[in-house]
């Protein structure tokens, strides 16, 4: 599938229910803490992954993907474009069904990687904003 199709868009939004949040933010202000919280309300499992967090929402945050322990369907992926390879790789390692990279956060050959590896892909779009259009 294509990176950012409305077929790869509704794949994810229907068939990925834990999701796993690198760089959500225990803070009410962040961008990050709104989507995660929009996810949790509408039934999503959300698992934080920032080694700068120790609890978000009452659960247990992780330093890396490598850390969580269940099962992730999709990576969803709060931090600069700069950084988003890092994550993107570790979802892969991981077997995550999809990443997804924030709205402003752009990285093309991390999304190539991602896709090459046969994970569903979204870059530059935001999860909450999409899931509300539907």
């Amino acid at each position: 599938m294509e990176i950012n199709s409305r077929e790869t868009l509704e794949k994810i939004l229907d068939d990925c229910r834990t999701i796993a949040v690198v760089g959500l933010s225990s803070s009410p202000s962040r961008p990050s803490y709104g989507v995660a919280l929009y996810m949790k309300r509408r039934d999503y499992k959300v698992i934080a992954v920032n080694p700068n967090e120790t609890e978000v929402f009452g659960e247990k945050a992780y330093a890396s993907l490598a850390d969580v322990p269940d099962k992730i369907d999709l990576v969803d992926i709060f931090r600069r474009s700069s950084e988003a390879g890092t994550a993107v790789n570790e979802a892969i390692a991981i077997g995550a069904k999809a990443v997804w990279l924030q709205e402003g956060v752009i990285d093309q050959a991390a999304a190539q990687r991602a896709l090459d590896a046969g994970l569903l892909v979204v870059m530059d779009r935001c999860w909450l904003k999409e899931h509300a259009r539907r």
